[in-house]
């Protein structure tokens, strides 16, 4: 009922939009004089006029748009209704014999006053309707500054004029020809550098980077800024999410460390990836794990018939079933609960699955853990259970191999790098030995994110209010994304030719003060609020990590972020020996283990035992509180 009556005063609104723009366009013809001589023509060209805008306004589809949304693609509708009311008017204009008659003037004068009154009305009753459902919001919300007057700034402005917990004050952009000016009524004030005077002057405590499609640097010289005023950062979805329309503008979050580490989307050639796994059985051993689990994920775009889930630890195996089960039903998924140094279970498992593309994820990864009372372990979870998978898949027919590696492995100093290059040495012996597998071992650095990580870390110590522990002042890392890790593995994976070891491109190296620094001030403390403090090394822990050993070159790939490393050939008779080696009965001490790794991987150089070093970071200054040798 009440829709029906709203589209009756539409109506009949309309009409008076018809009257009024004709009996004016004669006022305005004759001086305000109403020609009585012309009272007949006027009469009957309205009349026509009247039955012309109903049959002009259906055609235009008036009336599919709502009034308190009005906006350019109603004008434009507006526009062709008028103008089929402005034709009809020029035929009877040249159809008209009469004396006197209809004036010439009236096919301008009555378009432009029919336009002004049907787009005057609904732009009145838009913001009648918008002052009284937000006018009250105006005054409310918690001031903020929006940093970027672009697109991306109006579309926020726009959608947080309706929003009753923000208000924005001001923009600030570094397009010089936009200060000065106004954006939805609020005023561009200056450049990104000026941002914390700007806070100051409005009292704002908030600031929101409406820079969807920014550059790194740009969001981390905004945010820098910010945050040493002290001022919470928040920013707007991806450029490629807005465009989706999978999110809105307003669906702000707090800036993530993530944001500011510089690392641009990865494009990989999907075609040849697809081709790699379509319709294929794929299995991902460590499927539960943060790049295991990433990989699944990403595997499922792609169309596999099958994908085989191999998980030691239940709860992350039932983790990654439950999200196949929640947002790819379509899937078909085999969860195997299962150790990769079983050897009888894993003949089973590929006998009667038979995979054809196998992703090796599986891996202990934590360094201290691994170097001291757990040497052992390690050479048996990431050694013999890469060597039992690998002979697996060339045993049962499968195309592809794939080694998940690590930075790590390259003139490694701890008992986890050179498991991990022992793997890709059993990987490219395996190769050499010939048949239809293809091998190939991928090596990338840290991820953002992943179990065991630093950011993690980071941020539980600062939810408890502290100290962040950092190993040393000096130490750096690696990072990317874990989408772009698992990523680059499928895009390597496709592009390998059988016994390579693919290097990612990860980057600048990041310090690690610099990120727990960021990380303090993003979370909204100070230096001051949330001390540093410096722990010494970790057993087997590297100042800085390399991608390559020193006596490993690289040669391109098609592919801009993933080159392919030369390493040293493996010596005959290498696989018989290390069998030998693993099948040693434990338990085996980590010193013995130490010693058969330098057997094995020549550039293993164990890092000595190193003294507890102590230091508190705070106020600005580093100020060393304990040593506990060499004094």
């Amino acid at each position: 009922m009440h829709r029906s009556l709203h589209s009756l005063l539409v109506f009949l609104f309309d009409r008076f939009a018809v009257v009024v723009a004709w009996v004016g366009g004669l006022l305005i013809r004759f001086n305000f004089d109403w020609p009585v001589e012309y009272q007949r023509q006027a009469a009957w060209v309205l009349t026509v006029l009247l039955v012309t805008q109903v049959f002009a306004c259906r055609w235009a589809g008036l009336y599919r748009g709502m009034w308190v949304f009005a906006s350019l693609p109603d004008l434009k509708r507006l526009m062709k209704a008028v103008s089929m009311s402005g034709v009809v008017l020029i035929a009877l204009v040249a159809l008209d014999r009469s004396v006197p008659a209809i004036p010439r003037s009236l096919m301008l004068l009555y378009p432009i006053l029919l336009l002004v009154v049907m787009g005057g009305g609904r732009a009145m009753w838009r913001m009648w309707k918008e002052h009284r459902l937000y006018g009250g919001l105006i005054a409310q919300g918690r001031p903020v500054v929006v940093v970027g007057a672009g697109s991306g700034g109006l579309m926020l402005v726009r959608a947080l004029e309706r929003c009753a917990d923000w208000r924005v004050v001001a923009l600030v952009d570094d397009d010089r020809s936009k200060h000065g000016l106004e954006l939805c009524g609020r005023p561009v004030v200056g450049a990104v550098e000026e941002l914390p005077a700007v806070l100051e002057d409005y009292r704002a405590k908030h600031v929101i980077l409406a820079m969807p499609s920014a550059a790194s640097d740009v969001l981390r010289r905004a945010t820098d800024l910010a945050v040493r005023a002290g001022a919470q950062v928040f920013t707007v979805p991806g450029l490629e999410d807005l465009m989706s329309g999978r999110v809105a503008i307003n669906s702000m979050r707090p800036v993530a460390i993530e944001d500011l580490l510089g690392r641009a989307p990865v494009c990989i050639d999907f075609a040849h990836v697809r081709a790699m796994l379509s319709g294929k059985t794929v299995m991902v051993t460590g499927a539960g794990g943060s790049i295991g689990s990433e990989l699944c994920r990403q595997l499922a775009r792609f169309a596999p018939k099958r994908l085989m889930l191999f998980e030691a630890n239940e709860f992350a195996l039932y983790s990654i079933e439950q999200w196949f089960a929640q947002h790819r039903p379509e899937v078909e998924i085999i969860c195997l609960a299962g150790d990769v140094k079983d050897e009888i279970w894993l003949d089973e498992v590929f006998a009667t699955w038979c995979p054809q593309v196998v992703f090796h994820a599986a891996a202990y990864k934590h360094v201290p853990l691994m170097e001291v009372r757990n040497a052992w372990q390690a050479v048996r979870n990431n050694v013999l259970g890469t060597l039992r998978v690998a002979q697996c898949a060339k045993r049962y027919g499968a195309e592809r191999f794939v080694l998940i590696s690590t930075d790590k492995a390259v003139n490694p100093t701890n008992v986890m790098g050179a498991t991990k290059r022992l793997a890709e040495m059993a990987c490219e012996a395996l190769h050499s030995g010939g048949g239809a597998t293809q091998f190939a071992m991928v090596r990338f650095g840290n991820v953002l994110g992943s179990t065991g990580s630093v950011i993690p870390k980071f941020q539980e110590q600062i939810a408890r209010g502290g100290p962040v522990t950092v190993t040393h002042p000096d130490i750096n890392r690696y990072f990317m994304s874990i989408p772009e890790a698992a990523q680059l593995v499928l895009q390597a994976a496709a592009m390998g030719q059988g016994g390579e070891v693919f290097v990612l491109d990860m980057g600048e190296p990041v310090k690690i003060v610099d990120l727990a620094r960021n990380m303090i001030r993003l979370s909204g403390y100070s230096e001051e609020e949330i001390r540093i403090e410096f722990t010494g090394l970790r057993p087997g822990e590297k100042l800085y990590e390399e991608l390559l050993a020193d006596s490993e070159v690289t040669r391109e790939t098609p592919h801009p972020k993933l080159r392919i490393a030369r390493s040293r050939p493996v010596a005959a008779g290498f696989l018989a020996e290390l069998e030998a080696w693993l099948a040693r009965p434990g338990p085996v001490s980590d010193d013995e283990v130490r010693r058969g790794l330098l057997r094995w991987v020549p550039e293993y150089a164990p890092a000595p035992a190193r003294p507890t070093l102590r230091v508190v970071e705070g106020a600005g200054t580093a100020i060393a509180a304990a040593r506990a040798a060499g004094r």
